[in-house]
């Protein structure tokens, strides 16, 4: 399986403030994108990759941001680093497959505004009855 990742960073001596906050709707998007597996999973619940991109793009909508996240959530992993499995998207199609165990799959919302972009992906790993980040989780925005 791949590991599918992107962090963000600023080259410069300080991020404005404007870059703290667009980081911040993007980590919180991803995050709350990840914690509606995680629940769905953990309680036993069927759940399939648009409600995944419903759940992370209202969040980006809400912060007033919703015309620069321009790409699906998600898609799945496997050998070719894209899979044939559920992609995590509303936008593109209305994903019906559900989140299967045992599947791999990327959260990567982003907003991408003219003078600047921050994307922020993790991959997630599906187990029977759990889900998981695999890999770090980029808390900051580093500085180059």
């Amino acid at each position: 399986m791949y590991y599918d990742i992107t962090w963000t960073g600023f080259v410069g001596k300080t991020p404005s403030d404007r870059h703290r906050e667009i980081f911040k709707i993007v980590s919180e998007a991803r995050d709350l994108g990840v914690k509606t597996v995680q629940d769905a999973i953990s309680a036993g619940k069927s759940i399939a990759g648009w409600e995944v991109d419903r759940a992370v793009r209202g969040h980006i909508k809400k912060a007033g941001y919703g015309e620069y996240f321009i790409h699906r959530t998600g898609h799945s992993i496997g050998t070719d680093v894209h899979a044939n499995g559920a992609n995590m998207d509303d936008l593109e199609i209305h994903d019906e497959r559900r989140i299967l165990p045992n599947s791999l799959f990327s959260i990567e919302p982003g907003i991408y505004l003219p003078e600047f972009g921050v994307r922020l992906e993790v991959n997630v790993l599906v187990r029977p009855g759990s889900a998981e980040v695999t890999g770090k989780i980029q808390r900051e925005l580093v500085t180059i």
